[in-house]
């Protein structure tokens, strides 16, 4: 009678409390379990728990976090006496599969005076919102590219992988679980390696700083690495994330290379050139050539605009210049003056493209200078002018050739002539025979300036400005067509 007192007493105790406990009895019996434990395992009585632990078996199936079905239920191990604490396992009923809890389990086993067991409860801990959020998180972490690490910090040993971390590095899963910190280092050349060993010990925030992992096959990696402390389960960790450098330093390589490459052509190149930033053609770099052809060393230009240095003779055309350059990124070549040193005017060939280094935009200039060209096509011109002053011991023949060297052919002309008159057609063939204003007033018995104006309508009707310039246009048209004295 007093047991069973002690019993009823012991069953108001638990009830109210938030643990699960089933009470068994060493005949296997399943003779109470609070509220708590009935909601754990998702049934409405202690019916749907079994009358004794056989039963239970068949209501529910059990697994072992590591998915091993476990040879003895906890339940069983209680009945034995065992003491046993923080078992975790899955627990599901065989009835409805979608109802599934996790539990850690513990055994509580009270003797009576003789030292016989009296009391055998299963003590039951939901902890299946903590192995979800864990689940979730595995899930998440080995998803996750980047290369991570999770290190224990009771005993500073590797307990979790991802793939991100296996595949920058090449070592395998079970060379790394398990492993110290020092067996497998993750700090190895760190650049503040005593203040990251510092921080883990003391489980603090470790912040990035590059690192030289050691690689399985010999190698070396260069990384950034950085710690944040977290928990799993009750258990304090430091997670170790990774970001491969090899990919950066590769590409820095091959940029300083390219740069190299670039100031190389830039400085040996036998044409001026000048590097300005496309915002403001700020001169951030020019050549020999340059210095050679303007006169201007790299301190009197380096650090300043072209209107600044005084490099370009029409302040028109050079904004219409760098405007163009900023709208399209390219111009080709496009004749300019520019300005020497010493004050003297240089006629010159002007191209420019916009050229990305770095992550900063430039212009770059390449200028030509074509004043020798320019001066002797000028003199050219001018003797050409000059000898067609009186043409009219020139053959054919010659006349044709100047007139190509005056006025090249470009090929868009449409093949209709002027239509003349009488009175312009003799004045025309006159000039072609060399006559002056004079001559031709006396031939024809007109004054002086009803030959000009006849001759200014021809200038027009023919689309040129001099005599010179007529005297090829008939010539090559078969003027004269008859004697002068016509």
């Amino acid at each position: 009678m007093t047991a069973d007192v002690d019993r009823h007493e012991l069953r108001q105790i638990i009830a109210g409390l938030s643990e699960g406990v089933i009470l068994v009895e060493p005949d296997q019996t399943i003779s109470y379990a609070n509220e708590a434990a009935l909601q754990m395992h998702g049934a409405a009585s202690l019916d749907e728990l079994g009358s004794d632990v056989d039963a239970y078996r068949g209501w529910f199936a059990l697994r072992y976090r590591n998915n091993r079905a476990p040879e003895h239920y906890p339940i069983e191990r209680v009945v034995a006496g065992e003491s046993f604490h923080d078992v975790v396992v899955e627990v599901r009923r065989a009835d409805r599969p979608d109802i599934e809890f996790v539990h850690s389990l513990r055994s509580l086993v009270a003797t009576d005076r003789a030292g016989k067991p009296s009391c055998l409860a299963l003590i039951i801990k939901d902890v299946s919102d903590q192995f979800d959020a864990e689940e979730r998180f595995e899930k998440t972490f080995n998803a996750n590219p980047a290369p991570a690490v999770i290190t224990r910090l009771s005993d500073l040993r590797h307990v979790k992988v991802n793939v991100g971390f296996l595949e920058m590095t090449g070592h395998v899963r079970d060379a790394v679980i398990g492993r110290s910190v020092y067996d497998v280092d993750i700090l190895a050349g760190a650049r503040n390696r005593d203040l990251a060993i510092s921080r883990l010990n003391e489980g603090g925030t470790i912040p990035q700083m590059e690192a030289c992992l050691d690689l399985p096959d010999g190698g070396s990696r260069f990384v950034i690495v950085a710690g944040q402390p977290i928990e799993m389960g009750d258990e304090p960790c430091m997670l170790f994330t990774f970001a491969d450098l090899e990919l950066r330093r590769k590409a820095e390589t091959a940029l300083r290379q390219s740069e190299e490459r670039f100031a190389k052509a830039f400085r040996l190149t036998p044409v001026p050139t000048v590097l300005a930033r496309l915002d403001s053609f700020t001169v951030t770099g020019i050549n020999e050539a340059f210095t050679r052809v303007f006169g201007h060393g790299e301190d009197a230009v380096v650090g300043r605009s072209p209107a600044e240095t005084g490099l370009w003779v029409t302040a028109l055309a050079r904004d219409r210049f760098e405007e163009a350059v900023r709208r399209t990124g390219f111009v080709p070549g496009q004749e300019v003056c520019l300005r020497h040193q010493d004050g003297s005017e240089l006629d010159c060939l002007a191209s420019a493209e916009r050229v990305e280094i770095g992550e900063e935009t430039f212009a770059l200039l390449v200028l030509q200078d074509i004043t020798d060209r320019k001066r002797g096509e000028r003199e050219l011109y001018e003797a050409i002018e000059a000898v067609m002053a009186d043409t009219s011991w020139f053959s054919r023949g010659l006349i044709e050739k100047l007139a190509n060297l005056r006025h090249p052919s470009d090929g868009d002309g449409d093949g209709t002539s002027p239509t003349l008159t009488v009175r312009e057609r003799q004045i025309l063939n006159l000039i072609c025979s060399g006559l002056d204003d004079d001559a031709i007033a006396k031939r024809l018995g007109l004054s002086r300036n009803t030959v000009r104006n006849h001759g200014a309508a021809l200038y027009r009707k023919l689309g040129v400005h001099r005599r010179a310039e007529a005297v090829i246009w008939g010539r090559e048209n078969g003027f004269p067509f008859q004697s002068a004295s016509t």
